[in-house]
Order: C-alpha cells, then sequence, then structure tokens
C-alpha cells in the first residue's frame, strides 16, 4: 500500500475515527485504526458497539490496507509539519514519512479486525447545525450512571416531519423538537441512543446535511464523508411529553443574558451543592445564595410576572444547564409552587425546547 495525503486532511480524519476507541479493548486489534487505500482513503474504527469511519482524498499509487496502533497514530499526525504526508507498507511496518519527519510504526494484523457495520437504511435527514443544536440542548440532562442505562441516553421519537429529542437523569428532563426531511411519509420511530455518541456526533458536524439511519437495532449518522454507527439502547422510556405540557398558572420571562450571569455572580459565595434562591415579584427577580461559611450574595434582574409572587430554589447547576439550551434572548420560566419542578423554555406559545427541573425545599 502506498499513498499521499494533505497533512491536516489525514490528521482531521484520524482524530475524528480515533475518538472511539476504546480505553480498554476487548480484543487488541479494536486499539487500532483501519487505513484503507482504494479510490480514496478510508479511515476507521470499531469496538463492537460503536463505529466510525471517515473518507477522505487521497492520491492512491498502490491499494491497500494497514492497521495501525490508533492513539499513536493520531498523536503523531497531530504534531506532523504543515507538509505532504505519505504512508507505504513494507513487510510488518507503516512507514510514515512527511517532510524530514519519518515513523516506521509495527502494524497490526488486519485480517483480526471485525467487519464494520454498514450504514442502516436511511430513514432521513436534516440540516447539520439543526441537529446539532437539539442534541447540545437536551444531552446535558442524560445521565451519566451506567447502572441505568437507560438514563444514558437521548430518547429520539420520530413522527413523520417532527423529530423530538429528550433526556432525563431523574433530577430534570429536557427536550427539543425540530423539523425533518423523512425518506417515507409517515414515518415512526422510537429509540434510544447512547448520548456521549450523539454529542460527538453533534461535535464534528461541519455543516451540510445529517442523513440518519436505522435498522438491526443500529442506529446511523452520516455526513460529509463521516459515518457513525451505535448499537441502540433499550428503547423503554419515561413519558416525558405528559410531564411536559402541565398546566403552570404562574410564568415569568427573563432576559437569559443578564439572568445567567447574575446567577454565577451570586452563586460564588455558595457552598457546594446548596441552592441559589429565587424570588419574583412584579418587574423582577431576586437571586440569592449563600450565606454559610464563606458570604452571601444577591442580585436583582427584570423579569415580567403573571401570577402572584413565589420563592423557589434549586441547584445552580441544573437552572444554568436549562437555560444554555434556550434558543430565544428571552426564558420563559414556568411555576406551580415552591415545592414542584419548574419548566424552563424558549419564549413564546408554542416552545421547541423545554426543560423540566426539580426544586428544593427551602431552608
Amino acid at each position: 500500500m502506498k499513498f499521499q495525503v494533505n497533512r491536516d486532511v489525514l490528521a482531521e480524519a484520524v482524530a475524528w475515527a480515533a475518538r472511539v476507541l476504546p480505553a480498554r479493548p476487548a480484543v487488541p486489534v479494536l486499539a487500532g485504526l483501519l487505513l484503507e487505500a482504494g479510490d480514496d482513503l478510508r479511515v476507521s474504527a470499531f469496538d463492537y458497539d460503536v463505529s466510525a469511519r471517515a473518507d477522505v482524498e487521497a492520491e492512491v499509487a498502490e491499494p491497500g490496507r494497514v492497521l495501525i496502533p490508533g492513539k499513536v497514530l493520531a498523536e503523531i499526525t497531530r504534531s506532523l509539519p504543515a507538509r505532504p504526508v505519505e504512508i507505504v507498507t513494507s513487510g510488518s511496518e507503516a512507514v510514515l514519512t512527511c517532510g524530514s519527519a519519518e515513523f516506521g510504526l509495527l502494524t497490526m494484523p488486519d485480517e483480526d479486525f471485525p467487519a464494520m457495520p454498514p450504514m442502516p437504511p436511511r430513514i432521513g435527514a436534516v440540516g447539520g447545525g439543526v441537529f446539532a443544536t437539539a442534541v447540545n440542548q437536551v444531552a446535558p440532562a442524560a445521565s451519566r450512571d451506567d447502572t441505568l442505562p437507560m438514563l444514558t441516553g437521548i430518547r429520539m421519537d420520530i413522527e413523520d416531519v417532527r423529530v423530538s429529542l429528550a433526556a432525563t437523569d431523574r433530577y430534570r428532563i429536557a427536550a427539543s423538537e425540530f423539523l425533518w426531511h423523512p425518506e417515507r411519509q409517515e414515518e415512526r420511530h422510537g429509540v434510544v441512543v447512547p448520548a456521549r455518541v450523539l454529542v460527538e456526533v453533534a461535535r464534528s458536524l461541519r455543516g451540510g446535511e445529517v442523513a440518519v439511519g436505522l435498522g438491526d437495532n443500529v442506529a446511523g449518522f452520516e455526513s460529509q464523508g463521516r459515518t457513525t454507527t451505535v448499537r441502540l439502547l433499550d428503547e423503554q422510556f419515561i413519558d416525558y411529553r405528559a410531564r411536559l405540557t402541565e398546566h403552570w398558572p404562574i410564568h415569568a420571562d427573563v432576559p437569559v443574558g443578564p439572568f445567567v450571569e447574575a446567577v454565577r455572580r451570586v452563586t460564588l459565595v455558595a457552598e457546594r451543592n446548596t441552592a441559589v434562591r429565587l424570588s419574583f415579584s412584579p418587574g423582577q427577580v431576586l437571586i440569592q445564595a449563600g450565606g454559610g461559611d464563606i458570604g452571601r450574595g444577591a442580585e436583582v434582574v427584570e423579569a415580567e410576572l403573571e401570577g402572584p409572587d413565589i420563592q423557589i430554589a434549586f441547584q445552580p447547576h441544573f437552572l444554568l444547564d436549562g437555560l444554555a439550551g434556550v434558543g430565544t434572548e428571552r426564558a420563559r420560566v414556568h411555576l406551580d409552587s415552591p415545592t414542584r419542578p419548574a419548566l424552563v423554555t424558549d419564549e413564546g406559545d408554542d416552545p421547541g425546547y423545554r426543560y423540566l427541573v426539580m426544586s428544593l425545599r427551602l431552608g
């Protein structure tokens, strides 16, 4: 095998594929990146649950394939000078040359590398920016506790032209809706995708369109020469929609930027895991935190309140996570009582983003 490729193109493709390499591979070959040179170059990684492959342009003199330790290759390609990169296989070694730099990398047995799963049948597509925004809005609410796998995923409900994403860790629920282009009318699906994989897909998007595929308990995401497949989690999930569409007798509209900045400032004097208290009254919200060994802080931000005065408390980082997903200049905070959860949404009567967060008991 022999090919030449742009240094930046190779480094980016290798870094993107290497992100799915397992920390403790079940078998040694899963620590490798598979490079396949044909008409162009394909870089692939697979750990039996998640696969990633990137297709990039390359000048191929001799087609072939080689399996190279992935993390070493990622470190090398990231540090190379801005010159074309040539990789040639010779026996059990892959020789990488870039300018005056040369590396001889011992290869791994590519015949032992498992067959890469194909992209599942395509069911629809959406703009990369729209998809990434929705994923980033709901992902903070996904649990990091692997003892409950369902809660580490993002639920994806597809109903014709509308897609809903939702995540929960039992203390908050985040949901976002967007429109897309289904392959067939009246497409209906409900699946749970590991949140960490969707976050990586969203992070790597460079615009364009994202094609989504489903089949055989696998989801696939494809955009501009990059494909990720992932094994789905159990589709069982809470009935999040019922909890996000309840009646709320009180709501307050607050400017997102000033409100977020005030919460961050005030909680500088709060001890870990202590509450931030919000006191809503006509025309304003009083934000308070602290009062322990460090000190206390308070700040007033303008707010438009509909309903009676109310005081409520939250975990600061839960509240800030919810506000970070708001896509409008003002957020609407829906309230019922100090002891019930609150709902943070975009401003407007039919918000695409909803974030339900548990309140804390006021001391």
